[in-house]
């Protein structure tokens, strides 16, 4: 009499469960990271365990510097408002939300600045985050002599395969995510977003 081979139950941890979610897991991670940059950097400052005060701070100075270069943008003639409102209205939004963090921090009582967790031991996620403020760089350098539309695609581009999304899809929501930005503040909003190479063009 012929019999079927045993099959393993979906629950033990000795089938081999393990294996196969560690593919799973491996494939949702570079796929779904197509969502963009700032859940990776949201993600980074969770597991780093900042203390709140900390963040507060750094948001805080952050909202100030955005506030005060809107003071430099020009204003349009005959409308009720102009390329600084957006800014602003980020920039307040942004104060609002250190304070409620230094707010918290002080209530909760004192606690370490920072405490580093298992992911700043492992060189592959350290090369990721490092990456990370090498784009803020690269796009500081290149933005002027390249334009914003290029630099912002190329760093998208390369961040998506860097993640493991298809070189297709990383393609398309370069492109889609890079006119998408420019259309927004260079169009609606009427920030001037550096043209370089495409002067001509746009």
């Amino acid at each position: 009499m012929l019999r079927s081979p045993p099959v393993a139950s979906p629950r033990s941890p000795r089938n081999g469960s393990r294996a196969a979610v560690a593919p799973r897991r491996d494939r949702l991670f570079g796929s779904q990271h197509a969502t963009g940059v700032l859940v990776f950097l949201c993600m980074k400052v969770r597991v780093m365990r900042f203390n709140d005060a900390v963040l507060g701070t750094a948001f805080l100075l952050l909202a100030g510097v955005m506030i005060a270069i809107t003071f430099s943008f020009p204003a349009f003639p005959g409308q009720n408002y102009g390329p600084n409102l957006f800014p602003r209205i980020i920039g307040g939004g942004i104060v609002g939300c250190a304070l409620l963090l230094i707010l918290r921090e002080w209530r909760s009582g004192a606690h370490p600045f920072v405490v580093l967790d298992d992911w700043a031991r492992r060189p592959a996620r350290l090369a990721s985050f490092a990456l990370m403020l090498a784009s803020m760089l690269f796009y500081l350098v290149a933005s002027e002599p390249l334009g914003f539309i290029p630099t912002a695609f190329l760093i998208q581009f390369g961040l998506f395969l860097w993640f493991g999304v298809r070189p297709l899809t990383a393609l398309i929501v370069a492109v889609a995510m890079t006119l998408t930005v420019q259309y927004f503040f260079g169009s609606l909003m009427r920030v001037p977003l550096p043209r370089g190479i495409l002067d001509s063009i746009l």
